[in-house]
């Protein structure tokens, strides 16, 4: 009889300070998966053989900042990826988790091993809940950045932690914060509101370093906001916590029964918001405001104004009714396929340019005797790579749409730009991913937002003025001008494009020169710029 052998390491058992600094001393940081192993064989033993709770309560102090900078190297593999993610990519995020979630597993199993009768087991016991908070909170974190539908149970784990805090009497008692960069103590309700902010500020919908941005505020911004339980005679805010649902703040017009709800006061935060947003208008460099070295007043001014409403408790009044909808649309991606589908031919350089390369060549040297000028065949499609892939509609507005695909398809990242074919229509308008979210069975879940205007599928170059030289047309696009609600005329161009008084030809019909003026709106491959004929 074959024996089938369990290769895991034995768990060691780890009886005093010394062996476990030791252990943790000699972690490969440098092989952030290599490290990523020993840690959780280190916490393994741990949990399976636990020591006394002192020393067990250092020795999980000891690897906070190993255990932080190893997850946060393994991070970079999953985010700012495009969705779905790839079987590597999911498994490196999947061991993220399970390391956090194991993390705050071991805290909670240190409580149990702690003498209750010393007299510093208050302290003890908040920077417990606190850690345990950190870390489920690590678990909202990853999924956000990974753009992950959140795992049934993880906010009750929190509202849990939470409750227990405030239910012994030390949820506000200062705890020490080794990852806190000046050094600041910290509690449980900061940590908790933390989190309660960040999920707040629809991280889904936000770019990587927005989400960074947003976690360094919430963490020096935290401290300000009040968390207080809801009195029976008094109005309730538009958000508040339900401590017993499986979500972060939600309607108070969704809670029927006040007995585990908590409101949150804001209103310290909001006078911080707008000093800081003040601040930023007398061109005081974020960094003196303590909101970061590697942002720009822009950026930061920008994703103030989007967190103002939300950290404000204030419900963000809709532009344009959203009702149901259902059938199928057709989805393209890339400016090739788009262009293709937007005009309905292949993309040809214009008589006044008639350059090829040489692929364009090969291919209508091929395919001349079976491509029609007046049709447009579906084996060309399938042949060019210009497929579609099918997302069912959730719902829509005026200016946007819930889409799901269920199915296999092209990759997708939030910001990018495409093209979509409604339910109920038959030609093609250009999008944009306004937020974006894998399900956990693989489904993917987006927000679309619509482009104003019929597009209108145009030729663009440079101007140059070198004697003999002439750059090939590229693929572009025209969005005409709607007054009714302000939006003026625009061109998609090609990432990298833009430049304040560039000069460019477009062709459409005819040939014109137009001026760039200013950069509309952008995204993951493109940019959207006002300019004017000259």
């Amino acid at each position: 009889m074959n024996a089938v052998l369990d290769k895991r390491p034995v768990p060691m058992k780890i009886s005093n300070l010394q062996s476990g600094f030791q252990i943790l001393s000699r972690l490969p940081l440098a092989n952030s998966r290599q490290a990523a192993l020993e840690i959780n064989y280190f916490l393994d033993s741990l949990l399976q053989t636990p020591p006394q709770g002192e020393v067990y309560l250092q020795l999980l102090e000891q690897t906070r900042i190993s255990l932080c900078f190893i997850e946060e190297e393994l991070a970079r593999c999953y985010i700012n990826k495009a969705l779905p993610l790839g079987d590597f990519e999911a498994s490196t995020f999947h061991q993220v988790v399970a390391t956090w979630l194991k993390a705050a597993r071991a805290y909670s199993h240190c409580a149990q091993m702690l003498d209750s009768d010393s007299d510093v087991h208050a302290e003890r016991l908040a920077l417990i809940l606190h850690r345990c908070i950190f870390y489920t909170g690590m678990v909202i974190i990853e999924h956000h950045r990974a753009r992950q539908e959140l795992p049934a149970g993880v906010w009750l784990n929190l509202h849990g932690y939470y409750a227990s805090a405030e239910e012994w009497g030390i949820a506000t008692l200062p705890v020490p914060d080794s990852l806190d960069s000046l050094g600041r103590s910290s509690h449980c309700t900061a940590a908790y509101i933390s989190l309660l902010l960040a999920e707040l500020a629809s991280p889904y919908s936000l770019s990587i370093a927005d989400i960074s941005l947003v976690r360094r505020w919430v963490s020096n911004w935290s401290p300000l906001v009040g968390m207080h339980p809801a009195v029976a005679d008094e109005p309730l805010p538009p958000f508040v916590v339900d401590l017993m649902q499986d979500c972060g703040l939600r309607a108070s017009s969704e809670c029927l029964q006040r007995e585990h709800l908590r409101r949150l006061d804001t209103s310290r935060l909001v006078s911080q918001l707008n000093q800081v947003k003040r601040q930023l208008q007398q061109r005081i460099p974020p960094a003196q405001l303590g909101l970061g070295e590697d942002c720009t007043a822009a950026q930061c001014h920008r994703l103030l104004n989007r967190l103002y409403k939300p950290w404000c408790m204030l419900r963000a009044a809709r532009r344009f009714r959203r009702h149901n909808a259902s059938g199928t649309s057709k989805v393209s991606t890339g400016f090739s396929a788009m262009h293709y589908h937007i005009s309905g031919k292949e993309f040809q350089q214009p008589e006044v340019a008639s350059i090829y390369s040489r692929q364009e060549f090969e291919s209508l040297f091929a395919f001349r005797h079976m491509l029609d000028p007046t049709q447009m065949l579906e084996v060309r499609q399938v042949q060019l790579g210009f497929g579609f892939d099918t997302w069912e509609v959730l719902d829509q507005c005026a200016n946007g749409f819930r889409l799901l695909r269920s199915v296999v398809g092209k990759k997708v990242e939030p910001g990018q730009l495409l093209s979509i074919c409604p339910h109920d229509g038959n030609s093609h308008l250009l999008a944009q991913v306004a937020w974006l979210m894998q399900e956990e069975g693989g489904s993917l879940i987006a927000g679309i937002a619509a482009l104003p205007g019929k597009p209108q599928a145009v030729a663009a170059r440079g101007l140059t003025y070198e004697p003999g030289r002439q750059d090939p047309y590229h693929r572009a696009f025209l969005l005409p001008a709607v007054p009714a609600i302000g939006s003026e005329q625009t061109l998609i161009l090609p990432p990298g494009w833009y430049r304040p008084e560039r000069l460019l030809e477009v062709y459409t019909e005819n040939l014109m020169q137009v001026r760039l003026q200013r950069l509309v709106a952008d995204g993951a491959d493109f940019e959207r710029v006002s300019f004017i004929v000259v």
